[in-house]
């Protein structure tokens, strides 16, 4: 007979790219709004850098809190905690009248930006370390989808909306419109998810009735922070956000003033550049697969070619003249490929070198770390355009800067990836035989009590 395929840990990626697409839509939709907003609190470059960074810097101090509570509990109902708390912030932030307040509002929206690593460490339990990155990478995609939603949002309909909503501007209905998703998500999470004990996918454990429930403690946390890897991975986080926050939040500005865009050019442009960046994710995280059937340098290997290919023709995109389109469009088409090939390789990488129970914390420190420079990534943009005079060159001199740091970063994870791997493989092997032994006794205690 037949075995029946069970199709539940679709369902679940199915429901978290959802909740990715529609979160990301809310968080990214306003580096597109920066007209709009900026004109209904009269904000400079600098005003509206500090917006951007208030909720990263929040985010940032929440990574911790979300990682040590996901290792501890439920991690579904968390995740569901965490989208309710989305589509109140957000309300919050479409019904303020002041900057001071909207710039409170905004930042409270970080308090949901740092609920992933649950999210992610959930999702090991449900695929095994060969196909993760895949999964990753599917997962991860749906970040630029949410951006590309957000920016037709914002320059499509937004206007569309202006006073039709209790006479409400535009920008503010449409944070209404996200917020009321995020509530939405909340339920389907809360009441749709299983949780997994944690580790169940691990190979050394394929075929075990029970794998039993792991929780957090601070020795196994210790322990993976203290591998080298994890040193590298951690530095070239701190460098590799700041691109992706400069590049979300400045991009369309630099557009519409710098190179004389109107919103009909900006889609033109941007939606098949944001279409070839989600398909990066994807093409990145099977190629670190490939590769790391073959070798456990691969991930490292594919996260370095990207960051260099990803600087390179950024830099060539920003300095075709303003005038020939076609080349611009085809350089950030090549660039928007490359720049999220370290994403889901390094999402799982950690998890290659981090116990099951430690998965969360582990992640939450790696972005607790990217996040404490990233959160000065808008305001720093801002600062050097200010001064400047120039968005174009706040970009390349951020974005070059940081990509070249992290692949010289990567090289140096080159040397310990392996063994470290290896170390963790080990461990779970020597769980594996430990609870087999046990379980092979308990029949034969319960047949000599008979």
């Amino acid at each position: 007979m037949k075995k029946k395929r069970n199709l539940y840990p679709a369902f679940v990626v199915i429901i978290f790219f959802l909740f990715t697409l529609l979160h990301q839509t809310d968080k990214l939709l306003i580096g597109s709004l920066q007209l709009p907003v900026s004109k209904t609190f009269h904000l400079n470059d600098l005003q509206w850098g500090l917006i951007n960074t208030g909720a990263l810097i929040v985010g940032t101090l929440f990574y911790p809190i979300w990682g040590y509570l996901y290792d501890r509990y439920a991690r579904p109902k968390l995740l569901a905690l965490a989208s309710f708390i989305w589509g109140a912030t957000t309300w919050l932030s479409s019904i303020v009248h002041s900057y001071p307040a909207f710039l409170g509002t905004r930042s409270s929206t970080g308090i949901d930006d740092s609920s992933y690593p649950g999210l992610y460490s959930l999702v090991a339990d449900y695929f095994t370390p060969k196909i993760r990155g895949k999964i990753y990478g599917l997962l991860q995609l749906a970040q630029p989808l949410g951006y590309m939603a957000g920016m037709v949002l914002a320059l499509l309909v937004a206007d569309k909306l202006n006073g039709v909503f209790f006479h409400l501007e535009g920008w503010r209905t449409i944070f209404l419109m996200t917020g009321s998703l995020g509530i939405i998500m909340s339920i389907i999470i809360y009441f749709g998810i299983k949780d997994l004990p944690r580790g169940r996918s691990e190979p050394e454990f394929e075929g075990m009735a029970e794998v039993g429930q792991l929780r957090f403690n601070w020795q196994a946390l210790k322990d993976a922070l203290k591998k080298k890897t994890m040193w590298f991975i951690f530095l070239q986080g701190f460098a590799g956000v700041f691109p992706w926050n400069v590049i979300t939040y400045f991009f369309i500005g630099y557009l519409q003033i710098e190179r004389g865009f109107d919103q009909g050019s900006i889609l033109t442009t941007m939606g098949p550049v944001i279409i070839i960046l989600s398909a990066g994710y994807f093409v990145g995280g099977a190629l670190g697969d490939w590769l790391f059937k073959k070798t456990y340098k691969g991930r490292i290997l594919v996260s370095s070619g990207g960051v260099i290919l990803g600087a390179i023709f950024l830099f060539l995109a920003l300095k075709t003249p303003l005038a020939d389109k076609t080349t611009f469009i085809i350089l950030m088409s090549l660039t928007a490929l490359f720049m999220p090939f370290s994403s889901p390789n390094v999402l799982s990488t950690v998890f290659d070198i981090t116990l099951p129970e430690v998965r969360s914390s582990a992640q939450a420190v790696e972005n607790f770390i990217e996040n404490s420079g990233a959160a000065l990534a808008p305001l720093l943009a801002g600062a050097i355009a200010l001064a400047a005079g120039s968005k174009q060159f706040a970009i390349l001199t951020v974005c070059i800067t940081a990509w070249v740091l992290c692949f010289l970063l990567y090289l140096g994870a080159l040397f310990f990836v392996e063994g470290d791997i290896k170390s963790l493989r080990a461990q779970l092997a020597q769980r594996a035989e430990q609870k087999k032994a046990i379980q092979q006794i308990k029949p034969k205690e319960m047949q000599e009590s008979l």
